[in-house]
């Protein structure tokens, strides 16, 4: 890279309609110049989760305001970019749809290089634009639909070491919520909800910790919980607010705990590469939960590693972790073309087997 590169990025894999601007001058930190999100929660509040549909028309009405909010912030217009980045997949297809078109109008109307971002490698490349850590490092993507360690060894290169072959850590802190009738998003009232309750009143299960591996399954815990829960309504006829709050601690707690041990295991095969600065990242909506934070950094302090977590507002979906990945690309000479396709499903390790299984859109994770 011989100059200032300013790049424009979209996200709308799911239900956070997002644009910004990332500049990276030669030999500097990148600097996130701008960051507008508009959130649908309220949009989805009466569902009980994301509907695609709601989402998607959202996204097709909010994009554009997005993009001149986000210029409009970082003081520049279009003719100030070097290219226009995108979340072409893995998500919802209509959201991502919306913002694949909305960047091909931007790149057609003024010839801007378009270049498609893995949504995953966003959350992935993040702790580079925060903290600029050097390759390889060890990240831990736990998100509402997505759970994967990952070796990370480049802008495109990526080992997965393990991964959830169910549920993701997200959605059955989403799953909880609803079957506890706390509103959504369920990470935050769930969490909330366990700083006053008693983990150890309920002992729930921590799934696959008796096999070696780093894969993770997080279905049978939320139906354990929803078991738990159908006992107590049997035997007192309802739930109390403590009860509710010692089931969200105990559920938590057993989330935390099997994140932590295979986060050990994980550490142990990436220090097998020999990094001359072992680090350890996490990145991705659940990454926002501060127990789990917490246990990490304990784990990669006994473990002699680093331990770092971007700021809250980079861990949940945004855009300029899109605009850095596609400047990162960019700077390989990557460029893709009008065709540029929306992906359903588009796992950063493609060498590696699926874990939940594929079909016709291809493999999940």
């Amino acid at each position: 890279m011989t100059k200032t590169l300013t790049i424009l990025g979209l996200e709308s894999s799911c239900d956070d309609t997002a644009a910004a601007v990332v500049r990276q001058a030669e030999g500097a930190q990148p600097e996130v110049l701008s960051s507008v999100v508009f959130g649908q929660t309220e949009l989805h509040s009466a569902f009980g989760g994301v509907v695609p549909e709601i989402a998607a028309r959202a996204h097709a009405e909010k994009l554009d305001i997005c993009v001149r909010d986000a210029l409009a912030e970082a003081g520049l217009t279009l003719k100030d970019m070097d290219a226009v980045a995108v979340t072409a997949g893995p998500g919802l297809i209509g959201g991502v749809m919306s913002g694949v078109m909305c960047a091909k109008g931007i790149a057609a109307a003024t010839g801007l290089p378009l270049i498609g971002v893995n949504h995953l490698a966003g959350h992935a490349l993040t702790p580079r634009l925060t903290d600029g850590i050097t390759y390889p490092y060890l990240m831990l993507l736990v998100s509402g639909g997505h759970c994967q360690y990952l070796l990370v060894r480049g802008t495109e290169d990526f080992t997965r070491l393990g991964g959830t072959i169910d549920d993701a850590p997200g959605e059955a802190f989403d799953k909880t919520a609803r079957l506890l009738g706390l509103p959504q998003p369920g990470g935050p009232s769930v969490q909330a909800e366990a700083a006053t309750g008693d983990p150890k009143r309920f002992r729930f299960p921590r799934p696959l910790l008796d096999r070696p591996d780093c894969n993770l399954s997080f279905s049978g815990l939320k139906t354990a919980l929803m078991r738990m829960r159908d006992q107590i309504v049997a035997e007192k006829g309802g739930l109390t607010r403590q009860d509710r709050a010692d089931l969200c601690a105990g559920f938590q707690a057993a989330v935390v705990d099997t994140l932590a041990e295979k986060t050990r295991r994980a550490i142990r095969l990436y220090v097998e590469e020999q990094p001359a600065a072992p680090t350890v990242a996490v990145a991705g909506g659940v990454a926002a939960n501060t127990a789990i934070r917490a246990a990490l950094e304990t784990v990669c302090t006994e473990a002699g590693a680093a331990f770092t977590a971007p700021p809250l507002r980079l861990c949940t979906d945004n855009a300029a972790m899109i605009a850095y990945a596609g400047l990162e690309r960019f700077k390989t000479g990557a460029r893709d073309s009008l065709d540029l396709t929306a992906r359903p499903r588009w796992p950063l390790d493609q060498s590696s087997p699926a874990l939940i299984g594929s079909g016709r859109k291809g493999a999940k994770a």
